[in-house]
């Protein structure tokens, strides 16, 4: 069983009966859904809530049933992955570009976990570019604001134009020496006008599902309550 596969079909261990379940988007948390829509086979009773456009339309081929934030009052468990996780689980996230919609049912969960292959598990943040999101209008001067920060953005391209997230923005994929200070730099990307969010999750993770050396399944809890 690859890693992807092994990691993604045990955070379904955390899916009860009755739960209404933020689903994800990427090639790890991709098991999960597909597990998750086994399970709905046999009868586990559940909803969802999509990150993204491609996740919906996985979860309708699956028959998972799917719901509105106009129809809940919380989310009671979100996978997804990350493309990369630090010691204390702040991760990147975004190379697939719904950092935006993912951040928003993350932040809305009662519980947040993350399924990333070893591969994912970094001492340092930054070793892939940070995605940040932004409006359209007036996007170099934000590129400029974003560059002031040590970094160089790189608009996100698709087939010769800019990427467009399914918000309408463009992404800027931003290389940093390293970061250090992921809260203080969360913080400062989003002062700048222009900016919708950044692909930084700081005190969000509940629990990160990964392998060790050994390709044992590795759980890692966060201590700090969610604010």
């Amino acid at each position: 069983m690859n890693e992807k596969k092994k990691v993604g079909e045990i955070a379904v261990n955390y899916v009860d009966d009755g739960m209404v379940v933020g689903l994800g988007t990427g090639s790890t948390v991709y098991f999960s859904i597909c597990k998750i829509g086994e399970l709905v086979k046999q009868g586990l009773s559940i909803t969802g809530i999509p990150t993204s456009k491609q996740t919906e339309n996985l979860a309708k081929e699956l028959g998972i049933p799917l719901v509105s934030f106009a129809e809940i009052d919380q989310i009671d468990v979100a996978i997804d992955g990350a493309d990369e996780v630090n010691s204390e689980l702040v991760l990147i996230k975004g190379g697939g570009g719904a950092l935006l919609r993912e951040k928003i049912i993350a932040k809305a969960a009662e519980t947040f976990i993350v399924v990333a292959d070893s591969h994912k598990m970094v001492e340092k943040l930054g070793l892939v570019p940070l995605p940040v999101e932004v409006v359209p209008f007036g996007f170099e001067m934000t590129r400029k604001y974003i560059e002031e920060l040590g970094c160089s953005p790189k608009l996100r391209q698709n087939n010769g134009t800019p990427f467009l997230t399914e918000n309408g923005n463009y992404i800027f994929d931003c290389s940093f020496p390293e970061i250090t200070n992921p809260g203080s730099l969360e913080t400062k990307l989003n002062m700048i006008p222009g900016v919708v969010d950044n692909g930084l999750f700081n005190e969000m993770a509940d629990i990160v599902i990964t392998l060790n050396s050994n390709k044992e399944i590795e759980i890692n809890k966060r201590e700090v309550e969610k604010s």
